[in-house]
């Protein structure tokens, strides 16, 4: 993977956002989020990895009333460990956070709810059960991509959609492990691959399948595969060409705004927004108070099978206390 350089300039469309979010999984993700909304089914959104915004502001567009989207990433924060830190700077320097604000606000009023920290603190910030999508794209390296499984397992509604992004590059067999590890041992059943994505649920993918794979073969620039293995059914896509046609997505709404010119609750890039309902400003990183900074500290010391063993009993406590 290029490392990408930061753009100053205000994107007009969403193919104008860099990164690497191609129109086969544009149109996946909009696919499997109409799906739900069509069904009826409510949940927040949820993106461990955000780079430049370009699949934040899709999943943007697809909030239901009452619904959050909240975006997990480092933007600049240290990373949790060595290896972390050496892939963050071989592949992410440019990334900071002034620039995925830019490139979200252009697209939208305000921001998502933004945890500026690494993805392990993620089951910290949003309730166990209360999604319906999330998006792994964070980390390449094993013991986080599993991590990031498990927490997306802990976050999900029974029949959630999880997207594991980067299972089968060259670059990334750290994410493949972990990918074919969760579907092997951990309950996690495949829905359909991209080139770049599996899209995986912990619920019944049958039915899911059946309208994905009517709706892929009624288009004329899509492959589709079926293929077994393991006991689990495979459905491949890939773009036919170059010219896939991606879903159609309202443009930027403006120029990106400074101040007033954002609306309500937003604000320039780089400065506060209007506060939420617990004071803080939208779209802010949640500063933990001092106890609870060292309690991750030390959980991130922790081996991951500990972890993740201790955050599931605080779930358990939270979900018992609700």
């Amino acid at each position: 993977m290029a490392t990408a350089q930061a753009t100053h300039k205000d994107p007009s469309e969403l193919k104008d956002v860099p990164g690497w979010f191609w129109p086969l999984d544009q149109v996946l993700f909009s696919w499997f989020l109409e799906r739900q909304e069509t069904r009826g089914t409510r949940g927040d959104l949820l993106e461990l990895g955000a780079y430049m915004g370009k699949s934040a502001i899709l999943l943007g567009h697809h909030l239901q009333d009452g619904e959050s989207l909240t975006v997990c990433d480092l933007f600049g924060t240290e990373p949790p460990d060595e290896a972390n830190r050496a892939e963050l700077a071989r592949s992410y320097s440019s990334l900071t956070r002034q620039a995925f604000e830019r490139n979200y606000l252009a697209f939208h009023d305000t921001l998502p709810t933004i945890v500026q920290a690494p993805s392990s603190a993620i089951v910290d910030e949003v309730e166990p059960g209360t999604c319906r999508f999330v998006h792994i794209d964070a980390s390449h390296l094993y013991e986080h991509v599993q991590g990031d499984i498990g927490a997306a397992r802990d976050l999900l509604l029974p029949d959630g959609i999880v997207v594991l992004d980067d299972f089968r590059t060259e670059h990334t067999p750290g994410v493949a492990v972990a990918a074919w590890e969760a579907v092997l041992n951990r309950g996690l059943r495949p829905v359909c691959l991209s080139s770049q994505k599996l899209y995986g649920t912990w619920g019944d993918p049958e039915p899911v399948q059946e309208e994905l794979l009517a709706a892929l073969r009624g288009r004329d620039d899509c492959g589709v595969h079926v293929e077994w293995a393991a006991g689990h059914r495979l459905i491949r896509a890939r773009a036919k060409s170059q010219g896939m046609r991606p879903p159609s997505l309202p443009s930027a709404r403006r120029p990106a705004a400074t101040g007033a010119d954002r609306g309500p609750g937003a604000a320039p890039s780089g400065a506060p927004a209007g506060p939420d309902r617990a004071g803080r400003p939208e779209g802010a990183a949640r500063p933990p108070a001092p106890r609870a900074r060292a309690r991750r500290l030390a959980l991130d010391l922790l081996p991951p099978v500990v972890t993740r063993a201790v955050r599931r009993y605080r779930a358990a406590q939270r979900a018992g206390v609700r």
